[in-house]
């Protein structure tokens, strides 16, 4: 489950997202002031921090400065501000993104996620261990159980970075295109499908019944180290 503190000083806005997000499977901690978050930072192992700028008790951006002095919480900032500048500054202060009002719920899904990622990459950024083989995030290379090296293309690579980064979460298929290939390639899912094969054949003890590259139909892919699922 990922863990959300939601700032927003509107108790109408803050009470709707708090539904929507946990009717999507998130653990949702709702705050009205900065203060109070604060708080909910020091006290409760967050994912991600979603954020009002414009709170009662001082502005947003002095709230990402004090998370920043005592967190790496991927931070994303939810705001009726559109000038540059104010974007420029939040970013600046330790914000990871920055959605203006208003939005579409598919969007703030989609940051969060792509937010969810960022923080689960923190737990192990070094050296990934299955029964299989190892891929080192570090030197970007996979070594197989006799210690060599698995030949990857910088595709293939940069397709199971994104799932291995992921920390076992779901990525949507539309996730990963934009993350591996780009923002204009979001509907090529036949490039998922060729891709995953390819690793799998490289990766898989037996690529028909894959044990690590897991695919969830019509959802996305997911990368499990335990190769629980065979």
């Amino acid at each position: 489950m990922t863990d959300l503190l939601v700032v927003e000083d509107d108790d109408q806005l803050r009470k709707a997202l708090t539904l929507t997000l946990r009717s999507r499977g998130y653990v949702v901690h709702p705050a009205a002031t900065g203060g109070e978050a604060l708080a909910r930072v020091a006290a409760v192992r967050l994912d991600v921090v979603v954020l009002d700028l414009g709170l009662p008790d001082m502005d947003g951006v002095t709230v990402i400065e004090r998370i920043r002095e005592s967190s790496g919480v991927p931070i994303v900032v939810l705001s009726a501000r559109r000038d540059q500048s104010d974007k420029v500054t939040a970013l600046d202060a330790g914000a990871d993104d920055y959605l203006t009002k208003p939005f579409g719920v598919e969007e703030l899904l989609a940051r969060l996620r792509a937010a969810a990622r960022r923080s689960g990459a923190s737990v192990d950024a070094g050296v990934v261990h299955t029964p299989d083989f190892d891929v080192d995030l570090g030197r970007k290379q996979v070594l197989g159980r006799d210690g060599a090296a698995v030949h990857l293309t910088p595709t293939e690579w940069g397709v199971l970075e994104v799932l291995v980064r992921a920390g076992g979460l779901l990525v949507p298929g539309a996730d990963l295109l934009r993350e591996v290939w780009g923002p204009q390639y979001e509907g090529q899912t036949n490039y998922l499908r060729v891709y995953l094969a390819q690793l799998r054949a490289k990766l898989e003890p037996d690529p028909a019944h894959p044990r690590y590259l897991l695919t969830s139909p019509g959802l996305g892919y997911r990368f499990d180290p335990s190769g629980a699922r065979a």
